[in-house]
């Protein structure tokens, strides 16, 4: 039999008194959580933990006596030893360290039939040597190990495991994924259950800790919060002043979602789902909801996404405060107003030599003639409109910029995304010479696709949506292959356009895809759990790992456990926060296919398309 103590690290120097923790059910094992000092009246040891099992999640019990004499309590120890009498358990654990030596003995009783017998090998072990193990836990200790063990056993064995409480209470265990990430990782199994066991005691038992040794009540108590109380204190104060924070910020998003809905007409409904500003706006304004909602978050999972929230639209505000405070620096407005104009005049410009090159005979190509012209002078006719427009527009450009850069102050998200909607608009000529072409395109290969099914007698069954067999008359023959020759002799020019002009159609939604992954980036990516990865990797663990401490024939074996953080790209992984998808969720295969057949291909977001 092999019985595991789970002891805490801060309370090895702890002043005499008795053991405060829980025997993990299904399990040979003792977690150790805080030690109450000598002297103490056991009547109020018994309401103090009957207090604690009504507000906690876990049975506290006396385990034990923690024994280290110092001058003028030479009979503590016996004193101690009485204790079991009062607080009847099936073990009773007694540990003492002498002072000057680093180890301490361990002594496990337990009840029988009404009489008190010893079992478990009664050794010595380094409470805090310095062992040399590797990373698995097979580490060869040689911690120094001088303390005095002298019970009597039957063969049993004690094995000590330190931990340090603060960390474990502050860590949070994650399920593994694929098996051990690591030498020494302990995952799966018995193991893992036994630790989440650990876990999840220390957790749980938070209303323990609020009492400390410095408190002036009849109780004294060692844990991990025995020191430095401030840091807490801080973080409660905070929280209470953020309640009227969030009232408020609750309120005027209420009022902005009722004038949201008033004013959610069908042709704004279409407009906004459109623009990607419209789209960023109802995301902020969701996460907004979210992290001020006076609810108290419920579970390890939703505060961590509040955290994600909160520190990432804070990043995302400061960033657009420094375009700001650059964009509207030495003129830099009016300089790109004033650049703005003869770039799209130069574009245009390009289009229409394009479009010269495309009416004549482009790489050598016989076009048809008049398919041609027509096609060239109407797409011409559309540039003309454009640059037209675009001059009537310019002296309003530098005034309409300045403006919208004041979006910038609700995040770096906004000005990317009115980015996006400015290029959207100032190549909207681009994108109709590519709807017109596909659509075109688009007409001509169904057509040919209809006509050839007719050379072979098969029709296409709309109801049974499949290639059935059908018999044709002459006529409907000679006019099929007079349109099927028609159609095929103009696919040329036809394709030609639509290759073109879907060429610059990618290109701007390749622009405008950089833009969007940007904001998705700023969005999904989780700050605040790769800082806490970053500079407090013990928050985040996926597992622990043993280090010999001492190990000694004839005595118990000492551990240290150590917490194995998380990896970054599971941090990545389980801490992402959902974001919208810009695109459509077609793979490599279809969207060439879409390509081939004319299909357009949109690059704007569809209403409840999501990335878990």
């Amino acid at each position: 039999m092999v019985l595991k103590i789970f002891f805490p690290q801060c309370c090895n120097m702890a002043a005499s008194g008795l053991l405060i923790g829980h025997w993990l059910p299904g399990q040979d094992s003792a977690v150790v959580l805080a030690v109450v000092h000598y002297p103490f009246i056991p009547g109020q040891v018994k309401r103090y933990l009957s207090q604690l099992r009504n507000e906690s999640q876990v049975e506290l019990a006396v385990l034990g006596s923690w024994s280290m004499p110092k001058d003028g309590q030479e009979g503590m120890e016996s004193f101690l030893r009485d204790l079991s009498t009062i607080f009847p358990q099936g073990r009773w654990l007694q540990l003492s360290r002498e002072m000057g030596k680093k180890g301490f003995t361990c002594r496990v009783v337990q009840r029988d039939g009404g009489l008190l017998g010893e079992e478990g090998e009664n050794g010595d072990g380094d409470g805090d040597g310095d062992g040399d193990g590797d990373g698995d836990g097979d580490g060869d200790g040689d911690g120094d190990g001088d303390g005095d063990g002298d019970g009597d056993g039957d063969g049993g064995r004690v094995i000590f495991i330190h931990y340090d409480q603060r960390k474990v209470m502050l860590c949070q265990l994650h399920p593994p994924e694929g098996g051990a990430r690591g030498v020494g990782a302990v995952i799966g199994g018995e193991e893992s259950s036994e630790l989440r066991l650990v876990f999840s005691a220390v957790a749980q038992s938070q209303p323990l800790f609020f009492t400390d040794k410095y408190d002036d009540g009849p109780l004294k108590l060692t844990h991990w919060q025995s020191e430095g109380r401030e840091g807490s204190i801080i973080v409660e104060l905070a929280k209470h002043a953020s309640v009227p924070v969030c009232l408020l910020l609750t309120w005027l998003l209420s009022l902005w979602t009722w004038l949201c809905s008033v004013t959610n007409l069908q042709p704004v409904r279409f407009v906004s789902s459109k623009l990607s500003t419209c789209v960023q706006l109802s995301y902020r304004t969701e996460h907004l909801q979210i992290v001020s909602s006076p609810k108290t978050a419920l579970g390890h999972s939703e505060s961590m996404r509040k955290a994600n929230i909160f520190v990432s639209f804070f990043v995302d505000v400061a960033l657009g405060l420094l375009l700001i405070s650059w964009l509207y620096q030495e003129n830099r407005i009016s300089r790109l107003a004033n650049t703005l104009v003869p770039v799209a005049d130069h574009v245009a410009k390009e289009l229409q030599e394009l479009l010269q090159w495309l009416m004549g005979a482009p790489a050598g190509f016989k076009m048809n003639r008049a398919l041609d012209q027509v096609l060239g002078r109407f797409f011409l006719y559309h540039i003309h409109l454009w640059i037209s427009y675009i001059h009537l527009m310019s002296p309003f450009i530098e005034r309409i910029l300045w403006y919208v850069g004041l979006c910038a102050c609700l995040g770096l998200t906004f000005a990317l995304s009115v980015l996006s909607d400015i290029v959207a608009l100032l190549t909207f000529h681009i994108y109709c010479f590519y709807v017109y072409g596909a659509r075109l395109y688009c007409l001509k290969i169904y057509g040919l696709s209809s006509l050839w099914r007719l050379f072979r007698g098969k029709k296409w069954n709309v109801l049974r949506q499949r290639v059935d067999s059908c018999s044709y008359d002459m006529d409907q023959l000679f006019i099929g292959t007079l349109l099927f020759t028609v159609l095929l002799f103009l696919l040329p020019t036809t394709a030609l356009y639509y290759l073109v002009f879907t060429l610059l159609r990618l290109v701007v939604v390749l622009f405008q895809g950089l833009i969007h992954l940007s904001v998705d980036f700023i969005n999904s990516f989780p700050l605040f759990a790769m800082g806490l990865r970053l500079c407090r990797p013990y928050r985040l663990a996926e597992g622990v790992k043993f280090r010999v401490l001492c190990e000694e024939p004839g005595k118990p074996l000492h551990l240290m456990m150590e917490i194995n953080p998380l990896g970054y790209g599971s941090v990545l992984q389980w801490y992402r926060t959902p974001t919208y998808s810009c695109y459509p969720k077609d793979s490599w295969a279809a969207l060439c296919k879409k390509l081939f057949v004319g299909e357009l291909v949109y690059p704007w977001r569809h209403k409840g398309t999501k990335i878990d």
